[in-house]
């Protein structure tokens, strides 16, 4: 499988991408305004302390307080001692109290309106190591599965390991020996110092240490030898990367490229990918197609036939597509960084070998990812149960924000509801006025419905009403906003009712073709509506025009000439 890591670096923002042959599987985005805080590690003051949760919160200086659970509080056992009984763990208000100051490292990213977690059990990750400072214990990734290696592992550390601390094999660290490691703690144990003489110092709240950049994170983390070439398009970045590289990899400094052509990202399709992740409707190469729904609580996942409509039985069509389904929803689960709770609804299988093929197809594809995921298997309901680490924030949440309108529902209102809204408000004023019109301003989509077909609703209302009734549609207005008021003055009313007079030559701008007409088009004068004649091929134009006929709820006009 052929392995890239591709790096844009911009003003604003960096962004890497991961291709596995040639496909794009993971995408990461730091910007200055909103730099990754997992990893970060705080001088922090306790706030409050919930026995009732058996947690505490921590103000760490984010906008937020941190969260801290009694488990990240406890100092943590040493591997040789055995764990207590859950009655004798000691509870938060024996660990914490209100004032405290403690050190903290954040551990989950604040997301939507929760504060970032943190714990107390530090971890500083190197190239092929992780230091935990606070804790006795040797650990070796579950990655390394064959029990040889892994002792062997375990005596190479046993002889580098500090007192009293805690070391982390980690994957890229198979085949390894001790002298490959003492370079790695070196590093780490100096640095655990610094961030020790800090958090004496400085004040609280207070930043202690910060985690590596993106591209720094992604030489440590991402890229190892079964990456064949990460290509960068900074030469200031690239000649970072390559002195890095001198210290810590040497062996993998071929594999670096500088590329100061056109956008490296456009060249490989990954602004295209990133467009794509906005959507929650993904296509499948057999025509079918799955939808992914992501909220607070979890995510859920549809599988659909869609155009594919195979070759043989239902069965089979079933089949196909739920298996490249498995395949794209992995792909997907890496890509849009989703975590937490994920339901996947397959399209129905009857067949156990059916189902029993689906579900290995996507344990082999998550077995690609390197962030934690369970696979729970097949509910009652034929649904999917799995869960996937959730550390950092996902696209959607660097990407997007909610709508100010629909304020997160992700829809709007219809014209129709607005309209029987305006409608219902009009009725409402004209119960409680005595002025002869009241003029309501809404979008024009919502002022059509409510004038109606040559004006049949509006006479209806005034009817019901016995007042003049204005219908003004204003384009600047957001499709959801009404504006009714009462119009006390003869003046206000001939003002608002009728802004144009025939025989008026006025430049109008062509917006819309003719609902009925196709041959006229339709533009606006203060939301009072211009039937321009013969205009249907100048939408976008401001053209000027001669008002030849006007009525209550529209004008007539055709296009003159303009002699220079």
């Amino acid at each position: 499988m052929l392995k890239e890591i591709l790096v844009n670096v911009r003003e604003e923002e960096t962004r890497v991408a991961v291709m596995e042959d040639k496909v794009v599987v993971e995408i990461y985005i730091e910007r200055s305004l909103n730099q990754r805080l997992v990893g970060n590690i705080y001088k922090g003051k306790v706030e409050n302390v919930l026995p009732g949760m058996q947690a505490a919160f921590v103000d760490i200086g984010l906008e937020k307080n941190a969260f801290l659970f009694v488990e990240d509080a406890l100092p943590p056992r040493s591997s040789g001692e055995e764990a207590g009984t859950s009655d004798s763990q000691p509870g938060i208000t024996d660990v914490l109290k209100e004032g405290q100051e403690i050190l903290v490292q954040i551990a989950k990213e604040p997301i939507g309106t929760k504060g970032a977690r943190v714990t107390t059990h530090i971890t500083l990750p190197g190239r092929y190591l992780v230091l935990m400072p606070t804790v006795d214990y040797i650990g070796i990734s579950r990655r390394i599965e064959d029990e040889k290696e892994r002792e062997r592992l375990r005596e190479a550390v046993e002889k580098v390991k500090p007192a009293k601390m805690g070391l982390i094999v980690r994957t890229i660290a198979e085949g390894l020996t001790e002298e490959d490691f003492q370079q790695d703690v070196s590093l780490l144990t100096k640095l655990w110092r610094k961030i020790q003489n800090r958090a004496y110092h400085g004040p609280v709240p207070n930043l202690i240490h910060k985690d590596l950049e993106l591209v720094q994170r992604t030489l440590r983390d991402i890229f190892t030898e079964d990456v064949d070439r990460l290509i960068i398009d900074s030469r200031y970045e690239y000649e970072k990367v390559m002195d890095l590289m001198e210290l810590t990899s040497p062996e993998l400094k071929g594999r670096v490229l500088l590329y100061e052509k056109e956008n490296l990202f456009e060249k490989h399709g990954v602004e295209e990918e990133i467009e794509k992740v906005l959507k929650p409707k993904v296509w499948l190469k057999c025509g079918g197609y799955i939808v992914i729904d992501q909220t607070e609580a979890l995510t859920a996942i549809d599988v659909n036939t869609g155009k594919y409509v195979g070759s043989t039985n239902l069965s089979d069509t079933v089949f196909k597509t739920n298996i490249e389904a498995a395949v794209e929803i992995a792909r997907q689960l890496r890509l849009r960084n989703i975590g937490g709770i994920i339901i996947i609804d397959f399209i129905d299988m009857h067949e156990e070998e059916h189902q029993t093929a689906v579900l290995d197809q996507l344990e082999e594809e998550i077995k690609k990812d390197k962030t934690k995921t369970n696979i729970l298997g097949l509910t009652q309901l034929g649904l999917v149960e799995m869960t996937r680490k959730k550390v950092r924030q996902g696209l959607e949440y660097v990407l997007l924000k909610n709508c100010p309108y629909c304020e997160g529902k992700g829809k709007v209102l219809s014209e129709e509801t607005i309209g029987i809204r305006a409608k219902n408000e009009i009725l409402k004023l004209a119960q409680h006025t005595s002025a002869e019109a009241i003029l309501a301003e809404v979008h024009p989509s919502v002022a059509s419905l409510l004038i109606g077909s040559g004006g049949a609703n509006l006479r209806d209302i005034e009817a019901k009403t016995r007042k003049h009734i204005l219908i003004r549609g204003c384009e600047h207005y957001h499709q959801e906003v009404i504006n009714i008021r009462a119009l006390h003055s003869q003046s206000e009313i001939e003002a608002i009712g009728v802004p144009v007079r025939p025989g008026q030559i006025l430049e109008v701008k062509v917006e819309e073709p003719h609902a009925t007409n196709i041959y006229d088009g339709i533009g606006r004068v203060n939301g009072f509506i211009v039937d321009i004649e013969a205009a249907h091929s100048l939408i976008g134009e401001i053209v000027p025009v001669e008002i030849t006929k006007v009525y209550r709820t529209y004008c007539k006009a055709k296009l003159v000439e303009v002699h220079k």
